[in-house]
């Protein structure tokens, strides 16, 4: 029997790559077969460069860095479009890059919250848009895979930008998929619990909020970024091709409780 997981021929672009939950699902997407483009404003971390050159050794696929700088104008098409130079073709594209800024509600500012949005929904919103023109172009198949959040459900605390680009993306993937659906293109959402990155490591720092959150999560512990990645395959690959609008919750079973 074939492998409904198996990514081998297919171009991935992931935003967010070079560290945390982008680098984990570029490197499991590079193992199950995918060439990888790996797109981030930062430099690829030593770890992120170790784990994709063990991946691609051991599949025989490829991986490339591209350095993005999402807040720029137009940038989402550019990188869109560098990355269909690079590799020929893109088939399947990671909205992984995110960033979050922490203040109450009456103390966050403008800049913090126009950044926030810029980089959690405004970037997905147009590289999304590029990305469609370029798989209907070439009348292709493709995947869009969005990093929502537990906060694409609730309110939270101390984080209002981040909040309203969680409900945000989460209403765009289902758009994208209603819109997409018979041009060939899936559109799903990945939400993760909370998930040990550097954006959460003040929670974890806080001994009060970190003992709370722990509580309610019924298998225990924070997730690690590895623990999304195989979801990420499973959106990518032909064992969810009936998959579309739908937002996975990777929680260790928070909205469970």
């Amino acid at each position: 029997m074939s492998n409904p997981f198996d990514l081998t021929g297919k171009i991935a672009l992931i935003t967010g790559a070079a560290q945390g939950i982008g680098a984990a699902i570029a490197a499991k997407m590079a193992a199950a077969g995918a060439s990888v483009i790996c797109a981030d404003f930062a430099p690829m971390a030593a770890e992120s460069t170790a784990a994709m050159d063990a991946a691609t050794a051991a599949s025989g696929s490829k991986y490339w860095y591209l350095k993005a700088n999402l807040t720029e104008k137009g940038a989402p098409a550019a990188v869109i479009a560098e990355a269909v130079k690079i590799a020929g073709q893109v088939d399947i594209l990671g909205n992984v890059a995110g960033t979050i800024r922490r203040a109450p509600f009456l103390e966050h500012t403008e800049e913090d919250f126009d950044f926030v949005m810029q980089i959690n929904l405004y970037a997905p919103m147009y590289l999304s848009q590029a990305f469609c023109r370029h798989v209907v172009g070439r009348e292709g198949k493709g995947r869009i895979i969005n990093i929502c959040s537990m906060l694409s459900y609730q309110g939270g605390i101390l984080v209002p930008g981040y909040t309203a680009s969680k409900h945000g993306i989460a209403g765009l993937t289902k758009l994208i998929a209603n819109e997409m659906g018979t041009k060939g293109i899936n559109c799903n959402g990945i939400a993760p619990g909370y998930i040990a990155t550097a954006n959460t490591a003040p929670i974890r720092a806080d001994e009060a909020r970190n003992k709370a959150i722990l509580d309610r999560i019924p298998l225990g512990y924070w997730g690690q970024p590895e623990d999304l990645a195989g979801t990420a395959v499973f959106l990518a690959s032909e064992a969810s091709s009936y998959l579309n609008g739908t937002i996975i919750n990777v929680d260790g079973g928070w909205q469970a409780r």
